[in-house]
C-alpha cells in the first residue's frame, strides 16, 4: 500500500513548507495501517530533511517519482524512502532507502550474521542491520512480483544512516555483514556526496512507463519461477522433510481440497490434529512448497519465532541470502487482520493452539484465529490442544468451528487429518503415553514397559550433574538444550541480578533472554535455559528440563498436583497464576509435557520436588 507518493518536486515543497511529517501522519491514518507516535512523526521530520538535500540536484528530473512509507502488501513492514526512474540509459530503476536516525551500532557476535545492537526507544536493542533490511524488502518485492521480473525493473536497495558517527562505521562494515552491504549499500552522515553520486547512477529521469510503483502496487502478489526454484532446491533432498505414512495422506487431502478452492472459489479450512512428534511442521513445510511452486501465494504461519527461525537455518544450511528470499514465506499472525479477504490462496498455520485473541501491538486485531479464515482461501490449522500454555491461547477445534460458521468456511476435519504416528521421541508412541500416566492425566493408565522404549530418560537428583551430563552430549553436535517452566523469575531482564535461576549444589543460569531467536543453533547459548515460548515447535536431539515448584507430588494421596503459587510474578504471559485453579492445573500440566516432549533421543529431568524426583524413578523403575 502506498502511503505518500509524489513527483521529486512536490516532495521537495512539502519539506520546505514543513509540511512533510502531518502529511504522512495524516495519510497512515487514513490508510488506517500502524504507526504515527510521536517519535516516530519527529523522525520523519528530521529524516526528510536530509533526503531533500540527496534528491534536490539538477541531475534529477522534478517529475521522477517519491514514495515515502510504502506498506509492502500482506505484510506489517514498511519501506523508508522510494524513488522511481530510470538511469540515462533508459534502464527504469527503484531505489529502496532504509533509513536510520542511528549515532552509532556494534556487531552483537560473530555467530549473529543479520543483526547489530544499537540504542533505541530508551534500550539497546539488537535489530537487523540496517542493509539487510532493505535488501529484504527489495527481496520480498522481486520474488512476489512478476510486473517487476516480466518488465527488467531492478530493484536497487541501500541505507542511509545520516546521523552516525562516522568512526562507529567499522562495526557495520565488519566482514560478517558484508553480503549485506555489498548488495545494499549504506551511507554514514559524511558521506552525502556518495550517497548523492550512488541515487543519481541509478535515477535521473522519469521512468517511460509512467507510475511504477502503481503498477507494481495493482499487479498480483503471487510468488514468481525464482523464489519456487529457490525453495524447492532448499528443501529436495533435506531427509527431515520426508513425508512418512498418514503426514503422505494428509498432504495429498490438503493438496484436493487446495484444488476445489480454486475452481469454486469457496473458502474451506481444513484443522489437522497431531500430538509432539507426530510430524505437523514437517507436513506444514511441504504443503509450503507445493503451493508455492504451483504458483499460489501462500505462507507458513506461527505465533512464536522460534520455529520460523530453525527452518529458516535449515533450509538456509548456512547460506544467508537465501533468507532473505524465504524469509517472507514464513511468517506469524502480526498483521493479517490488515489483508483483504481471500489475499492468500493458502495460510498453512503451526503451532495453532498458540493462537490469540489480540497481539500486543496489532493495532485492528481482534482475533488470529478469525483474521486467518479470514485472508484466506484455504486455511490450514495444525494444532495439538494439549500444548496450549498459557490463558490467552485460543487455538482449538471449537474456536475455528465457530469462525468456520461466521465467514463461511466449510471445516474438514476427519480421520485422515489427524496425525499419530511418533517420530520424535525415538518414534516411541509409549514414550508420549508415559508422560501422560506421569502426570496422571488419563484415569486408567497404560502399561508401558520403560525398558523396551529406546529412548534415554534419565531423573537427576542434582541440577549441576544433569548440566554436566547434558554439556558432554552437546559437544557431539550441538543438539541439546535445557528448558524450564514459568517458576524462576526474570532478574537480569529486570535488572535485579546477573543471574536467573539459583538451585541446589549451587546450579546457576540465565534465561536466554538476549540471543532467543538464534538459542537452538548458536553453540553459545548452552548454558541458557530456554523457556516454553523458545522452545516449543523445536526439536534436539537431548533435551534437560528443570521442573519447578508448581509441580509436585503429594505422597498423602498418591497424586501428581500443581501450584499456580509458584509461578513467578514476573511471568505476565501465561496468566496461570490469575487462573482458576483446575484452568492452572491443565497448563502447567501442558507446559510440562511440551517440555518433556523436545527431545528425539532422549529427556534428562531434574525436579526441585524431591518427592516427585522419587515417584518418576520408581515408575521406570517398573
Amino acid at each position: 500500500m502506498i502511503v505518500y507518493n509524489g513527483t521529486k518536486q512536490l516532495f521537495i515543497d512539502d519539506v520546505r513548507r514543513g509540511c512533510i511529517d502531518s502529511k504522512i501522519l495524516n495519510l497512515i491514518r487514513e490508510k488506517g495501517l500502524m504507526g504515527g507516535q510521536e517519535r516516530e512523526v519527529e523522525s520523519w521530520h528530521n529524516s526528510m530533511q536530509f533526503m531533500r538535500n540527496i534528491v534536490d540536484d539538477p541531475d534529477i528530473a522534478d517529475d521522477v517519482q517519491i514514495a515515502i512509507e510504502y506498506n509492502i502488501p500482506q505484510t506489517s513492514k514498511r519501506v523508508d524512502f522510494i524513488i522511481i526512474g530510470s538511469d540515462h540509459t533508459g534502464q527504469d530503476n527503484i531505489v529502496i532507502v532504509e533509513l536510520k536516525q542511528w549515532s552509532r551500532a556494534q556487531k552483537v557476535d560473530d555467530d549473529m550474521h543479520f543483526s547489530v545492537r544499537t540504542y533505541l526507544a530508551n534500550d539497546n536493542r539488537i535489530v537487523c542491520h540496517p542493509s539487510y533490511q532493505a535488501y529484504s524488502y527489495s527481496r520480498f518485492l522481486v520474488n512476489y512480483s512478476q510486473i517487476i521480473q516480466d518488465n527488467d525493473i531492478a530493484l536497487v536497495p541501500c541505507a542511509y544512516l545520516h546521523n552516525y558517527h562516522p568512526e562507529y562505521k567499522s562495526e557495520l562494515s565488519d566482514d560478517i555483514y558484508k553480503e549485506w552491504y555489498t548488495a545494499a549499500p549504506f551511507f554514514v552522515r559524511n558521506e552525502t556526496v556518495e550517497f548523492s553520486e550512488f541515487v543519481k547512477k541509478h535515477i535521473s529521469k522519469r521512468s517511460s512507463r509512467g507510475d511504477l510503483l502503481y503498477l507494481i502496487e495493482n499487479g498480483r502478489i503471487r510468488p514468481t519461477k525464482s523464489l519456487q526454484d529457490a525453495l524447492t532446491s532448499m528443501v529436495m533432498g533435506v531427509p527431515e522433510f520426508m513425508l512418512l505414512d498418514e503426514q503422505a495422506v494428509c498432504y495429498d487431502m490438503c493438496l484436493k481440497t487446495m484444488l476445489q478452492c480454486q475452481k469454486d472459489k469457496k473458502k474451506r479450512t481444513i484443522v489437522i490434529q497431531g500430538g509432539p512428534g507426530t510430524g505437523k511442521s514437517v507436513l506444514a513445510v511441504n504443503l509450503l512448497m507445493r503451493f508455492i511452486n504451483d504458483s499460489l501465494n501462500a505462507a507458513y504461519v506461527t505465533k512464536n519465532s522460534a520455529p520460523r527461525q530453525a527452518f529458516l537455518s535449515l533450509l538456509a544450511d548456512g547460506h544467508a541470502n537465501r533468507v532473505a528470499d524465504i524469509g517472507h514465506l514464513f511468517r506469524s499472525p502480526f498483521g493479517l487482520n490488515k489483508c483483504r479477504e481471500n489475499d492468500f490462496d493458502c495460510l498453512i498455520v503451526d503451532e495453532a493452539h498458540r493462537l490469540v485473541k489480540k497481539m500486543y501491538g496489532d493495532w485492528g486485531g481482534e482475533n488470529q484465529v478469525k483474521e486467518c479464515i479470514e485472508s484466506s482461501l484455504l486455511t490450514i490449522f495444525l494444532l495439538d490442544e494439549d500444548q496450549a500454555v498459557t490463558k490467552s491461547d485460543i487455538g482449538s477445534v471449537s474456536e475455528i468451528s465457530k469462525w468456520c460458521d461466521a465467514l463461511d468456511s466449510r471445516l474438514i476435519m476427519n480421520r485422515d487429518t489427524r496425525l499419530t504416528s511418533q517420530f520424535r521421541c525415538n518414534g516411541s508412541d509409549a514414550y508420549i503415553q508415559f508422560v501422560d500416566n506421569l502426570f496422571q492425566r488419563t484415569e486408567e493408565p497404560v502399561d508401558i514397559d520403560f525398558s523396551e522404549l529406546n529412548y534415554d530418560f534419565r531423573v537427576f537428583d542434582s541440577p549441576v550433574e544433569m548440566r554436566d551430563a547434558l554439556r558432554d552430549i552437546n559437544q557431539i553436535n550441538n543438539k541439546a538444550r535445557m528448558v524450564a517452566g514459568y517458576c524462576y523469575d526474570w532478574n537480569v531482564k529486570n535488572n535485579r541480578s546477573d543471574i536467573d535461576i539459583q538451585l541446589s549444589e549451587g546450579f546457576e543460569a540465565k534465561w536466554n533472554l538476549a540471543n532467543d531467536k538464534i538459542w537452538a543453533i548458536n553453540p553459545e547459548s548452552f548454558e541458557e535455559v530456554g523457556c516454553i515460548h523458545t522452545a516449543q515447535g523445536l526439536e534436539f536431539d537431548y533435551v534437560g528440563v528443570l521442573v519447578g515448584k508448581d509441580l509436585y507430588y503429594d505422597e498423602t494421596d498418591g497424586r501428581v498436583k500443581t501450584n499456580k503459587l509458584a509461578i513467578s510474578k514476573d511471568d505476565h504471559s501465561s496468566g496461570i497464576r490469575a487462573s482458576a485453579d483446575t484452568v492452572a492445573h491443565r497448563l502447567i500440566l501442558n507446559t510440562y509435557k511440551t517440555l518433556l516432549t523436545r527431545g528425539q533421543k532422549g529427556c534428562f529431568i531434574y525436579c526441585e520436588d524431591e518427592n516427585l524426583r522419587n515417584y518418576i524413578k520408581k515408575i521406570i523403575a517398573k
